[in-house]
């Protein structure tokens, strides 16, 4: 018998009744000290039942600061070894569920979501990429950003967003370090810096930037109460993994306009394909 083939072996009969070629996985990647993003992804995707299964690898991120050290959690290395370990769920798409990108430079993650594309097999890209191609989709000038992060970082985050070309109207920021600390606010919190910052600036929307910060269940409400479209990291992440996985967003609409007005091809545009394949 060989022990080394995949399903029964000779002699065993395959009672499997295949539901698997149609069900839908996406892999995600996220810092190890979040403990917002997987919760509130199951949350978010529980009405797709069985169709879909998400599963996550992790990679060392325990501080956010304006420091050498903090840049080096983000090195290509620990996230492609996550992105390989995830590539063994054979998964519809990965994804690299940080912002980082967003004081780093956002070209960063182009260069990040190709090599993981390359290494796997498998169409890869990451919270900030789907941000840029929103952000165009949306035709977002104006811009109120809500993060917990320092100044330092901050001001970093503001100087990438108006490379492409967004002025950032209004801005809320907590000055914490974190990243653990950041799961500690509430989403009622959250939503009360949305509120303020949108009062603000009038902005043409706003953004949650952040995968550790509870504004996926703040962002339908704040949208009732203001018309205005809140892009929560989160929620972004997970709308881009099921548009890539070939799945409707549009299922969830209850949980934001993300969901149920942008078009996937924005997802697409925001994806990188292994070589010698086409985007879906």
């Amino acid at each position: 018998m060989d022990g080394g083939a995949e399903g029964p072996q000779a002699g065993y009969p395959d009672r499997r009744d295949r539901p698997g070629r149609t069900w839908r996985r996406i892999g995600m990647i996220a810092p190890s000290s979040n403990t917002v993003l997987e919760p509130e992804t199951m949350r978010l995707v529980a009405p797709f039942g069985d169709e879909v299964s998400v599963h996550f690898a992790r990679v060392g991120v325990l501080r956010i600061a304006a420091s050498e050290a903090s840049d080096s959690q983000f090195g290509f290395d620990g996230l492609l070894s996550a992105a390989q370990l995830l590539a063994g769920t054979r998964p519809d798409a990965i994804l690299w569920n940080g912002t980082a990108a967003s004081w780093l430079g956002i070209e960063r993650d182009a260069a990040l979501a190709a090599e993981m594309a390359e290494a796997t097999g498998h169409v890869c890209t990451t919270t900030m990429l789907l941000y840029r191609a929103v952000f165009a989709e949306m035709g977002v000038r104006r811009l109120a950003l809500v993060t917990p992060y320092t100044p330092e970082i901050q001001a970093r985050v503001v100087a990438n967003l108006e490379g492409l070309g967004l002025e950032v109207v209004a801005e809320r920021h907590l000055g914490d370090a974190g990243n653990f600390s950041y799961g500690e606010y509430s989403a009622e919190f959250v939503a009360d810096e949305l509120r303020a910052a949108i009062a603000e600036g009038r902005p043409d929307a706003a953004a949650v930037m952040c995968t550790n910060y509870r504004g996926a269940p703040a962002a339908p409400r704040v949208e009732a109460e203001t018309g205005v479209p809140v892009l929560d990291s989160v929620a972004l992440t997970l709308w881009g993994g099921l548009a890539l996985a070939g799945l409707a967003p549009s299922r969830l609409a209850g949980q934001g306009r993300l969901f149920h007005e942008l078009p996937t091809n924005a997802a697409r545009a925001a994806a990188f394909w292994p070589s010698g394949t086409e985007a879906r």
